[in-house]
This record gives structure tokens, C-alpha cells and sequence, in this order.
């Protein structure tokens, strides 16, 4: 059994250090939207209780599925990089980029310059998408996360990675693995509201359909959902991971993390969930346990 941990959207703070000059732009709008808000919403003494209960089932790989940042500033990547490193060595964890991590044109090379270690496959080659080979387990990471105008929380995939997630998928396929696919926007339609969706959502359910996967994980929502879609053997599992960060605070579902149980084979895949959350008397502790394997109906 390959025990695969998931945890999303942490956005870690305090803000480091940053000059007037990085706030010009849409940085100046999420600034004021982390000193109002995000700063209490997102409590890192939770954060610090989610990842001790996470090291402690000892899982055999870690994926986070973005928005380790609040506005894409270089010295927030920093942070990011100090957190995965928390988290487990570089092989045993996988990192692919939210909105917020990709906030402006100028967030983009400080992100594959500070995290591209935990977001590169086997070949080390930078670049999405990529695939990692864990025991039985195929990791695909797709990076949906693009700079977008202020007050817009949209993301992109884009036909070149979907061809080349489609051929990773048809590959890892044809070596007898179980795929996983990670990306931070719920990959379905219907699955974000407007000025928060996939843009080609639609395009990523045709992809899905013709190159099937066994498990899509995402976060970006901030909260639980299951949606199954077709894939080309069987119904596809989607699971959105609430954020690791909500405190008490904070609005909707508070900190969290999935732990997926992965056994059987890449023709009978069995997959168990299992909800692990914050309560508010200050413990991390099973919430559910959810069974994937067999395929479900859509929603």
C-alpha cells in the first residue's frame, strides 16, 4: 500500500521583507487584501499542528498542490522553500504552483528558480507538466496557475500541456502504474466560480477521457470536494483538499489534509481517503474516511 499525503494552500506567512517598488500593480491590491483578511484567516500555529499530525502517519510521499505564497513576492518563495523542506527530502515530496504563486509575470522566475527542485520529474528537466515514478504510483504535475489582472483568481492549462500530459498519462499507462495527477485549480467544469475557474476546464475533461487517469488531486477552493469524471477505463476520482491553514479566524472548512491509501494495480486501482482536519480544541485528528475505488457517479 503507497500512503500519498496532500496538502494545499497554505499561504505562508508573515510577508517577508519587500520594497514599495514589488507592490506596484496587482501585488498593491492582494496586499491589502492579506492585511485585512488573509493574515487572520491563515493561522500558521494551525499550519505547524497539520504538518506535525502529516509527519507523523509517515507517509511515503508528500504532494502540495500550491498557493504556498500570498502575492508571489521572491522572498515569499524563500519561506516556500524553508516549508517543503519541512515536509520531507526533495524525492519524497512534489510541489506543483497555485495562483497565487504565479501572481505576476515577475513572480514566475523566482518560483522555478527557489522551488524547482519539488517541481521536476525523474529528469530533472524544468517544466510542466512533469511525471515522477513512486513504487507503484505515476505523479503527473500540471501547473495551472497564470498571472492574471487584480480580482482574478483564473487558471490556465493550455494545449501544450495537455498533449504532453496526455502522452505522460498514456505512458506511465503502458508501464503497469497507478496516475496520479496533481494541479491546483478544481480541473472540471463547474468546479470554481466565475474569475476563480480553469479556463479550459472543458479541454482537461476531453484530455481525461481520452487518456484516462485514476486520481486527480487539487486544492485552490479551500475546502472538501469529490467529483468523478470519465476517463478511459473508468470514472476519474477529483479530490480538492481543503486549505492547511484555516484557523479559527478564517471563513469555511479549517485546516486539513488527505491522506490516500493507493493499492491494487493499474487495471483494478484501489484508493482509500482519509480526512484528517484541525478541531478547534486545538487537535488534528481523523474527520473521514472516504472509499474511491470502483468509480462513482458525476457531480
Amino acid at each position: 500500500m503507497f500512503r500519498l499525503a496532500h496538502l494545499s494552500d497554505p499561504h505562508l506567512g508573515p510577508l517577508a521583507r519587500f520594497s514599495l517598488r514589488e507592490l506596484i500593480g496587482k501585488r498593491a491590491t492582494g496586499y491589502v487584501n492579506w492585511r485585512r483578511k488573509r493574515r487572520h484567516a491563515h493561522d500558521m500555529d494551525v499550519l505547524a499542528l497539520v504538518v506535525a499530525d502529516l509527519l507523523a502517519q509517515r507517509p511515503d510521499h508528500v504532494a502540495c498542490t500550491g498557493d504556498v505564497s500570498h502575492i508571489g513576492l521572491p522572498s515569499e518563495f524563500e519561506t516556500a522553500r524553508s516549508f517543503l523542506e519541512t515536509l520531507g527530502p526533495q524525492d519524497a515530496v512534489s510541489f506543483v504552483p497555485g495562483n497565487h504563486d504565479c501572481y505576476t509575470r515577475s513572480s514566475l522566475a523566482a518560483l522555478a528558480r527557489r522551488l524547482g527542485p519539488w517541481s521536476c520529474g525523474d529528469d530533472h528537466a524544468a517544466g510542466f507538466p512533469w511525471i515522477r515514478r513512486r513504487g507503484p504510483v505515476a505523479l503527473i504535475g500540471i501547473n495551472s496557475g497564470i498571472p492574471t489582472m487584480p480580482l482574478m483568481a483564473t487558471g490556465r492549462v493550455g494545449p501544450a500541456q495537455l498533449s504532453r500530459a496526455a502522452e505522460l498519462l498514456a505512458q506511465a499507462r503502458a508501464e503497469g502504474l497507478i496516475r496520479v495527477v496533481l494541479i491546483h485549480h478544481p480541473p472540471y467544469v463547474g468546479g470554481a466560480r466565475r474569475t476563480r475557474e480553469l479556463l479550459d476546464a472543458e479541454a482537461f475533461e476531453a484530455m481525461l477521457r481520452t487518456a484516462g487517469a485514476d486520481l486527480v488531486l487539487h486544492g485552490h477552493n479551500h475546502r472538501f470536494s469529490l467529483a468523478w469524471r470519465p476517463g478511459r477505463e473508468r470514472d476519474v476520482p477529483i479530490v480538492g483538499v481543503p486549505s492547511a491553514s484555516i484557523g479559527p479566524r478564517g471563513h469555511g472548512e479549517l485546516g486539513a489534509w488527505h491522506l490516500l491509501h493507493i493499492g491494487g494495480s493499474a487495471q483494478a486501482p484501489e484508493v482509500a481517503l482519509e480526512r484528517r482536519a484541525f478541531d478547534l480544541d486545538g487537535t488534528v485528528r481523523l474527520q473521514q474516511m472516504v472509499s474511491l475505488g470502483g468509480g462513482g457517479g458525476l457531480v
